[in-house]
């Protein structure tokens, strides 16, 4: 969704190469937050496995990455599909090396009353945003816990929602599905983190991305469409570079939880 409001460009919080000899993944890396994430870690010197469903988008996001003399790779795949996502880190692992930074970023947000019994929503949702992170948690942890052996750095960061921690109406099972993500990655934590891997969330608030396009409720469009038009929203590229900044601080360092929000954004 494109909103007249965010007309601030994203101040970079992060410069030179902090991320270079770093492999990265990032999953819903076609559009939206996923994009612009993939775009700022390669500028930062990472080579980038970009994951998403829609292989012509992926193209044009790895093209603008070695227009800019970046390393990337697209990998059209669904991440609900478990063999295809294992299938997925072979590939990366041959073709970029031992990943050891994971933005576990693809979800989907279907807003309605649960007593409209959509069913199919759920089901959407719950694959995607809880199963889907499964998968990329399977499929990768290894080469995390492999890298982190080794003394480098070794990120799992994973796209919750403000959702997960806030009462909105409509938001039933989306928010349930971003909570699972927060509390999950609290758990990792307390395993992988004696491993010298960093979990972390990343909780936006409203940003201007395409996700609010996919909500099939007409009353519950309408709504976050007025909401994105009466604030200045986030960009993409904030979220961006708040999960740059994560990844790039020192390796004993771990910024566990960050909640962003537009700063009129009271809900």
């Amino acid at each position: 969704m494109n909103t007249a409001q965010n007309t601030q460009p994203s101040a970079q919080l992060v410069s030179g190469t902090p991320l270079s000899g770093r492999v990265a993944v990032v999953t819903g890396a076609s559009s939206g937050i996923g994009e612009a994430t993939a775009l700022r870690f390669a500028e930062l010197g990472a080579k980038v496995a970009l994951v998403a469903r829609r292989g012509d988008r992926l193209d044009q996001v790895e093209d603008r990455i070695r227009a800019g003399g970046g390393t990337a790779l697209a990998l059209p795949a669904d991440v609900t599909d478990r063999a295809a996502v294992l299938a997925t880190a072979d590939r990366v692992a041959d073709e970029l090396g031992r990943v050891d930074l994971v933005f576990a970023n693809a979800g989907v947000q279907l807003i309605s009353g649960i007593t409209d019994l959509a069913a199919e929503d759920w089901d959407a949702q719950i694959d995607l945003n809880i199963k889907g992170v499964m998968n990329t948690v399977q499929a990768f942890v290894p080469s995390l816990e492999s890298a982190a052996a080794d003394g480098r750095s070794a990120d799992l960061v994973m796209t919750s929602s403000i959702a997960a921690v806030r009462i909105l109406e409509g938001f039933q099972v989306y928010s349930a599905t971003k909570a699972y993500v927060t509390q999950l990655s609290k758990l990792l934590r307390t395993e992988l983190g004696r491993k010298k891997i960093r979990v972390a969330t990343i909780e936006p608030g409203m940003v201007d991305t395409e996700l609010p396009d996919h909500v099939t409720d007409p009353a519950a469009s309408k709504l976050m469409a007025d909401l994105n038009t009466q604030i200045d929203v986030l960009s993409s590229a904030d979220v961006a570079e708040t999960v740059a900044f994560m990844s790039a601080v020192p390796k004993h360092v771990n910024l566990t939880e960050i909640t962003i929000l537009p700063t009129e954004q009271i809900i």
